[in-house]
């Protein structure tokens, strides 16, 4: 373990092996770093919060903070954050209310570029890309391998499916499908989100299918619920296609198209 010595690391903080912590840093009370966690210089991470093996905080980053809700009264809530995720300079994360659940969790394996925001009660999964001041308001879902480009904002309670792409600047205030290019402010769909697919090892026969599925739901003049049942008919039954049926099927907010 390497603490600096500026850094002021409360007492009540649990520390793993190989931990270091740079200087002018601050670990509040109530926070866990699991081992091999590194805490660059000027970082603040307050609790309770928990943050698996292999964290990386570059400098300026704020974790842990009180949520930005007028209904937060100061009530106990968490921040949970997996292994090996990277938080750039100036990222911000902050816990859950008790209207959310009481936490905001993140998975694993994802890297939050400079100025990223996480809202209170949100939900990250895994293998996820935010792009520089990529920012979720209050209560978003973001699932696996999404990837969130700069300066884009996320309406909160929306959410935002696998292997989804969301272009810079662009506004979502609506569910964006997975799969799929989302851009525009506010933000439209583009169909398939093929060079992502193919990177993340989706099959030709895959990526046709889905190919399909989207031209059903954008290009074929059919309202979403008959798009579904379209598709239900011509594709059902493969795994890929039956998560977008329920993705669809299951939004509160509507689905951008």
């Amino acid at each position: 373990m390497s603490i600096h010595p500026t850094a002021i690391v409360s007492p009540k903080a649990e520390l793993g092996r190989d931990v270091t912590i740079g200087a002018y840093s601050i670990v509040g009370d109530d926070v866990i770093l699991h081992d091999g966690t590194r805490v660059s210089s000027h970082c603040v991470i307050e609790g309770p919060s928990e943050f698996g093996r292999g964290s990386v905080f570059f400098p300026f980053v704020s974790a842990g903070q009180d949520p930005h809700d007028l209904k937060y009264r100061g009530e106990r809530s968490r921040l949970r954050s997996g292994e090996r995720n990277t938080f750039r300079e100036y990222v911000t994360v902050h816990r859950g209310t008790e209207g959310g659940g009481g936490v905001t969790q993140i998975g694993s394996d994802n890297l939050f570029m400079a100025q990223a925001h996480i809202a209170h009660d949100c939900l990250v999964g895994s293998h996820v890309i935010f792009a520089n001041g990529a920012t979720l308001a209050g209560h978003v879902v973001i699932e696996d391998y999404a990837t969130l480009g700069a300066y884009s904002g996320v309406h909160q309670f929306c959410r935002v499916g696998r292997h989804a792409f969301i272009g810079a600047m662009s506004a979502v205030v609506k569910d964006a499908m997975p799969y799929a290019r989302t851009v525009g402010n506010h933000a439209r769909c583009y169909g398939q989100n093929s060079v992502g697919l193919r990177r993340r090892g989706f099959s030709k026969e895959e990526i046709g299918r889905i190919s399909h599925a989207f031209h059903l739901l954008l290009s074929a003049k059919l309202n979403t619920s008959q798009a579904v049942e379209a598709i239900k008919k011509d594709l059902g039954g493969w795994p890929e296609i039956d998560y977008l049926i329920e993705f669809i099927s299951s939004s509160k907010r509507g689905v951008t198209k």
